[in-house]
C-alpha cells in the first residue's frame, strides 16, 4: 500500500475529520469569548475599579537604562488570559450540558414497539383458542 493511500484512507476516517472540524470551531469559538471578554466584558469591570485596564498592569523589575528595555512581569496580561480562561471554559461547559440534556430528552422517549401485523394477530387468537380448548376437561 502507498503510502499517499494509506494516508488518504487514514485523513478521510469519520473521528479525524470530526476532530478536525472540532478543533477549527473551538480555535473560532476562543476568538469569540477572548473578545467578548477584552472589548465587553473587561472595559465596564476597569471602569467600575477606577478606569483601569488590566493589561497595564506590571511590576517593574529593573528600570530601562540606555537602550536596554525594563525587566517588567506583566501580571495584567496574565490576569486577562485568566479572565479568559474562566469563561471559555464556562461557555464550554454550558454548551456540553446542553448538548447532553438534549440527548437524555432522545433516550428517555423510546419509541413505541411496532403495531403487531394481522397474521401475528390472528395466530395470538389461534393461541388463546387452543388454550381454552385444552384447558377445558
Amino acid at each position: 500500500m502507498s503510502f499517499f493511500k494509506e494516508f488518504r484512507e487514514f485523513a478521510m476516517r469519520g473521528n479525524v475529520v470530526d476532530l478536525a472540524v472540532g478543533v477549527i470551531i473551538g480555535a473560532a469559538f476562543g476568538k469569540i469569548v477572548s473578545s467578548l471578554v477584552a472589548d465587553i466584558i473587561m472595559p465596564p469591570l476597569g471602569l467600575l475599579i477606577g478606569g483601569i485596564d488590566f493589561k497595564q498592569f506590571a511590576w517593574t523589575l529593573k528600570e530601562a537604562v540606555g537602550d536596554t528595555p525594563a525587566v517588567v512581569i506583566n501580571y495584567g496580561a496574565f490576569l486577562q488570559n485568566v479572565f479568559d480562561f474562566v469563561i471559555v471554559a464556562l461557555a464550554i461547559f454550558m454548551m456540553i450540558k446542553l448538548i447532553n440534556n438534549l440527548h437524555k430528552k432522545k433516550e428517555e422517549a423510546p419509541a413505541a414497539p411496532p403495531e403487531p401485523t394481522k397474521e401475528e394477530v390472528l395466530l395470538g387468537e389461534i393461541r388463546d383458542l387452543l388454550k381454552e380448548r385444552n384447558s377445558k376437561p
